[in-house]
Formats: structure tokens, sequence, C-alpha cells
């Protein structure tokens, strides 16, 4: 089984641990590198050398395009007619994107000549944050119960909050005594009224 190879590594470069890899990553970071870099024999002796150097050079490389790229409408106005600077900016475009891909496979590189072991990142299982900003937007947790919770409850207050409880409550005992004296009182009402008849049928 070859060495893994992570996405962005050069074409022509060969895989992190083979036999032709640090002959084959010095030809290709001498291309990337200005011409007479190759004068400098300690840069092919050291390929790591030559690899801080390119690091160097091609993130040099895309700071310059990036900030041609902010200034080309200023800089040109009146020297291009607007269509020719606007050709300009697309070259930007796509040779920042050629030069940004160039320095993140120098990166790589250089990495692998310091002895780093490229592997796979491995797909990580969803997160219960990631279940939840997946669930549709504007649904509510169901209550299960008369219970009130958040702002709607503390827009009501605790008198209403009492209200409803003892509206829903069964009896208390003291209601159940208080129906018990209302029917005592009615009870002796009714008596002391059978008597007073009784009385006056007496007198007759």
């Amino acid at each position: 089984m070859g060495a893994y190879i992570p996405p962005g590594w050069p074409a022509g470069v060969h895989p992190p641990g083979s036999e032709d890899f640090e002959s084959t990553a010095v030809g290709w970071l001498l291309d990337v590198v200005p011409p007479d870099y190759r004068l400098h024999g300690v840069l092919r002796r050291y390929p790591v050398a030559l690899a801080a150097l390119a690091r160097y050079h091609s993130k040099a490389c895309v700071e310059g395009a990036r900030q041609g790229y902010r200034t080309a409408r200023t800089e040109l106005a009146g020297v291009l007619p607007p269509h020719a600077i606007d050709t300009v900016l697309a070259a930007y475009r796509k040779e920042g994107a050629r030069l940004a891909a160039t320095a993140e496979a120098v990166d790589l590189v250089e990495r692998a000549l310091r002895g780093e072991v490229f592997t796979p990142k491995m797909s990580l299982p969803s997160t219960a944050a990631e279940r939840r900003s997946a669930e549709p937007e504007g649904t509510e947790p169901v209550r299960t119960g008369p219970e009130r919770t958040g702002p709607e409850a503390a827009e009501q207050g605790p008198g209403r909050a009492k209200a409803e409880q003892e509206a829903t409550a069964p009896r208390s005992a003291k209601a159940k005594t208080a129906e018990q004296k209302a029917g005592g009182a009615k009870a002796g009402a009714r008596r002391n009224s059978a008597g007073r008849g009784r009385s006056d049928l007496a007198r007759t």
C-alpha cells in the first residue's frame, strides 16, 4: 500500500517516504523559486532549506497579487480603458488562485521533508449541537404540563399563576369545611323555623 498523499500535493512529486521523493521535491521546488536559486548548491544538498526559501517566496507572491488586485483600479484608471482594467482584475484572480495553491503545496512538501507523516482525516460523528442545528427553524419544544416558563410566565405575574393553580387544583379541605358550615347553617335555620311554627300553634 502506497503512502497517503494529502489534498493539494503537487503533481510530479513522488509520495513522502518513497525512493525518489527528495529528488522530485527538489526539482519541483526549484521551479517554484526564481531561476537564480539553482546556482546555490547548498539548496540542492539540503532540501529543507530550499523548501523554507520556497515557502517565503510563494507567500510573498500571494501577498503581492492580493495587493495588486486591491489597487488595480486606482493605479490603472486613466491609463487603461475600463474593459482592460476588468481583464487585468480577472488575470489577478486566476493567477492569485494558482499562487495560493502553489503556496499550499510548498507547505505540504516542506512538512514532509521535515518528517511529518500524513494520514487521512476520519469524519467524526455529528454532535448534539450539530443535530439541533439541522432541525427546521421555528420549531418549539412540546409542553407536557400546565406550567409555563420564560417571558410568558414573567408577564403573567405570581397572582395570575396562583389563580390558575387554584382554579385547576382539587377542592381544598378549607373549602370543604366552608361548605359543611353553610349546610349546617341552613339546617339550623330550618329547625328554628319549624320551632317557631309549633310555638305559634300552641299559642292558638
